[in-house]
């Protein structure tokens, strides 16, 4: 009950000066707010990050082309990688179960007057299998297509609603840079594989991609799916070992070639997500310093002009620790209310971020957002009302009933 009437006097008090207590809060609604959207977004961006990599596969290494070299120096960056050296992978590395080549451009995709701008992937019959990525309607196409060149294509998810609505797009002819290829399948929806739009894109045969699309000699990347998770760094030095012998590396210089993993990955994402962290929190720790000098100076002013009312009051019976625990009250409250106002904006701007990049940022409000935004809040509120109630608490009370 004594600490509820404490509470209850802070409120009226701070009820008389309604407006001055809600400016001394700004500073903490902003750096509260900074908090949550920060908290928000960061948080958001993990989750999708971490959702790209698992369905990049715990298992699959990712090898890519690097700067073709002689003599120890760098000659241009000419791709280095070929369909061979994703079969020779396969069978002369055994912690590795399957490959698929890859090659990756962009073109237009056309059915009658509907077009669209797709990503187009030349690949194996491995590739669904190394990335988990079904075929929802249809078939993938199989080896003899590959072997053939053959004109066969499998729509993504949004590539087909976008061209065929809610028709089956199996049997018709979409033409890939003006070139008739047969639809034979459809992919389940996916949303995003890697980092790629997998939705958007169109699948080919490798063969017919590189000789009857592109003309491209090598291929892009091979993925590279290890017996197990366990098995995946064994998997990479074995990789390592045939390409440096396979692209005749002499021992010491660099390889030609790359090989990353999800680990890597969610390294690096991990040190770009604290870099942005420390920026944020940083911008948040300079707003509440700011508002903690604001209540401090508040504070100080409401000390002044209530000296006679504190001297009544400790004429009257009470103590130290009372003056001291009500004004900690008055600036505790007045950290609080900006703590809820500043959760409430901060939510509301992660929102806002979210939409104007047009989802590329998700806004993601985890609870701990809230309570270390309260938390912080709080222990503002103390900090900053510890001088000014400590100021109060040793006033002489003769002195006090004296001032006018």
């Amino acid at each position: 009950m004594f600490y509820l009437r404490i509470l209850q006097t802070a409120i009226r008090a701070l009820k008389s000066n309604a407006l001055r207590s809600l400016l001394a809060t700004i500073g903490v609604i902003i750096g509260v707010a900074a908090v949550v959207a920060a908290m928000s977004i960061i948080e958001g961006a993990t989750r999708e990050v971490l959702n790209a990599i698992k369905s990049f596969g715990s298992n699959v290494l990712i090898i890519y082309p690097g700067a073709a070299r002689r003599a120890g120096r760098q000659i241009g960056t000419v791709n280095t990688l070929s369909i061979a050296d994703a079969d020779a992978i396969v069978d002369k590395c055994p912690a590795v179960i399957r490959t698929a080549p890859e090659v990756l451009s962009g073109a237009q995709v056309k059915f009658y007057s509907k077009n669209m701008n797709c990503a187009v992937l030349g690949t194996t019959t491995a590739y669904p299998l190394i990335r988990d990525y079904k075929v929802a309607e249809g078939r993938f196409f199989n080896n003899s297509e590959i072997k053939t060149e053959a004109y066969v294509v499998v729509l993504g998810y949004k590539v087909a609603k976008e061209l065929f609505g809610r028709g089956t797009p199996l049997g018709f002819v979409v033409k890939i840079r003006g070139k008739p290829f047969t639809v034979v399948g459809v992919m389940e929806k996916k949303g995003t594989m890697g980092f790629l739009r997998v939705d958007q894109q169109v699948i080919v045969p490798i063969t017919t991609a590189m000789k009857r699309l592109f003309g491209f000699r090598s291929v892009s990347s091979i993925s590279a799916q290890a017996i197990d998770t366990k098995s995946t760094s064994i998997a990479r030095k074995q990789i390592k070992a045939l390409l440096r012998k396979r692209h005749k590396i002499p021992p010491g210089e660099k390889e030609d070639f790359g090989i990353f993993s999800q680990e890597q990955l969610l390294k690096g994402f991990q040190e770009q997500a604290k870099i942005m962290g420390i920026v944020f929190y940083s911008i948040a720790g300079i707003s509440l310093v700011v508002g903690g000098i604001g209540i401090m100076n508040i504070m100080l002013v409401s000390v002044t002009e209530r000296t006679r009312e504190i001297g009544v009051r400790m004429a009257v019976g009470a103590r130290r620790f009372d003056i001291l625990a009500q004004f900690l009250a008055e600036s505790s409250s007045i950290s609080l209310v900006g703590g809820l106002l500043g959760s409430l904006l901060g939510v509301a701007f992660s929102h806002i971020i979210a939409n104007i990049s047009a989802n590329l940022l998700k806004a993601y409000v985890p609870n701990s957002a809230i309570i270390t935004a309260f938390t912080v809040a709080f222990i503002t509120g103390i900090i900053s009302g510890l001088y000014p109630a400590f100021k109060a608490s040793q006033l002489d009370p003769v002195e006090a009933l004296r001032y006018e």
